[in-house]
């Protein structure tokens, strides 16, 4: 009788051995995907789930987004610039069966993906675009991983160039461009300002050329800047229609050398 219960107790052991190690937590940001003898049990938790030992097999998939970094990748450019262009993606898994089933490892395939991507991707864009327009580039990486690893169950999110590195002659080249072009456009500036002053200059002197009294008006006020100032030389400007006469007797009395001309005086200030 003794040994019969050493038996029941020993087989009750046993099985709550193998109830406690059949007894497997699936957190909520994973599943467990699950193998009975090889075949596929599919998908299983979160909470508890029942595997036997040496019957099931539980392979565990985080579902949480994966942040995979590219290394720096040399890049020959459209326009035969070398660079190096390092990169970020960020992926989730969307279907722990497939991300099993349809691929050793999904994240060594996604890294290897990303990186043969952007090598792809940069070397149809010249230097320009792969500077002023990586956005655009990032869509395309990001359209062209996922494309790739759709079948696998993997959703990337976001694809984004970090660095591009170029050669110091290049940077030197580009710095003499952007010099360059800054000139270009204070020269225009420049022009532009004077097209648009002669214009205003053209009109007020057609304005002032139809009112006399306007002219005057504005003689008289220079005259009294020019006092303001306190300049040691005043020169006293003669509108051409008094000095013409002038110009015009000397012409018919050839006995008046340099005719009457007005004389201009120049002024001294008291210091």
């Amino acid at each position: 009788m003794e040994a019969w219960m050493v038996v029941v107790v020993f087989f009750a052991i046993v099985l709550l051995a193998v109830a406690v190690a059949s007894i497997r937590v699936v957190k909520e940001y994973e599943r467990g995907v699950a193998f009975r003898l090889g075949r596929l049990r599919g998908p299983l938790g979160p909470g508890i789930v029942v595997v036997v030992p040496g019957i099931d097999k539980l392979v565990r998939v985080d579902l949480r987004t994966v942040t995979l970094t590219i290394p720096p990748q040399e890049v020959i450019t459209r326009d035969n610039v070398t660079a190096r262009v390092n990169a970020v993606v960020l992926f989730r898994v969307t279907d722990p069966t497939k991300s099993v089933m349809a691929v050793e490892n999904f994240a060594i395939a996604t890294s290897q993906i990303a990186q043969t991507t952007l090598r792809s991707v940069v070397g149809r864009a010249d230097l320009d675009t792969l500077l002023a327009h990586r956005a655009d580039l990032n869509e395309d990486l990001a359209a062209s991983i996922a494309k790739q690893t759709e079948p696998w169950g993997i959703v990337v999110e976001v694809v984004e160039i970090k660095d591009v590195e170029i050669p110091e002659m290049m940077q030197r080249a580009m710095a003499r461009e952007a010099e360059a072009e800054r000139e270009r456009r204070a020269k225009v500036i420049s022009a532009r300002g004077e097209l648009q002053a002669s214009t205003e200059l053209r009109d007020a002197a057609i304005t002032l050329s139809e009112s006399p009294a306007s002219l005057q008006l504005r003689y008289l006020q220079t005259l009294l800047e020019l006092g303001a100032d306190q300049n040691s030389t005043v020169v006293f400007p003669i509108p051409m229609d008094i000095v013409r006469p002038f110009l015009e007797g000397s012409r018919d009395d050839p006995a008046a050398p340099g005719g009457a001309i007005p004389h201009i005086r120049r002024v001294k200030s008291d210091e």
